[in-house]
């Protein structure tokens, strides 16, 4: 027959208990879930986020504010049930969060941020390129990099 008598005495008592209806697949889900967030929460984190427009984090920690001590992705389990995970979904027109303002600098400057990744061999100071080939600081690289390799 191809299966185990574990599996086959199931269907049988399945066949005898509830007829033709007994073999038809059931939902693998549990009937009941008795450790589910209330219904009341659940509103509470649709309310937050349509109406604040707010992240699953900054629902928890208002949550937890109020007394209710939730998960962050269980609060985010439930924006995706509720349709609400994504921005677009919540703004389809794509309206934004907060009103722009200006951005004033303190000084000259003050805001300017570089991220350098030192990817090639280039010695303090600048190479070739910055000194011209054959300079002083080009002689000194190439030595130096000779140098180092055995």
């Amino acid at each position: 027959m191809g299966i185990s008598r574990q599996c086959a005495s199931k269907w049988v008592n399945r066949f005898r208990r509830h007829g033709e209806l007994g073999l038809l697949d059931r939902s693998p889900t549990p009937h009941r879930s008795p450790s589910a967030a209330p219904v009341e929460i659940v509103t509470r984190i649709e309310y937050l986020r349509r109406s604040r427009k707010w992240s699953a984090r900054r629902i928890g920690l208002e949550l937890a504010a109020e007394g209710t001590r939730i998960s962050v992705r269980t609060i985010g389990r439930h924006l995706v049930r509720l349709g609400l995970n994504r921005r677009r979904f919540l703004d389809p027109g794509g309206e934004p969060n907060r009103a722009p303002r200006r951005i004033i600098a303190r000084r000259p400057g003050h805001m300017v941020h570089v991220d350098i990744k030192k990817a090639g061999r280039i010695p303090d100071g600048g190479g070739w390129r910055v000194h011209g080939r054959g300079s002083a600081q080009d002689l000194a690289a190439r030595s130096a990099g000779k140098r180092k390799r055995p």
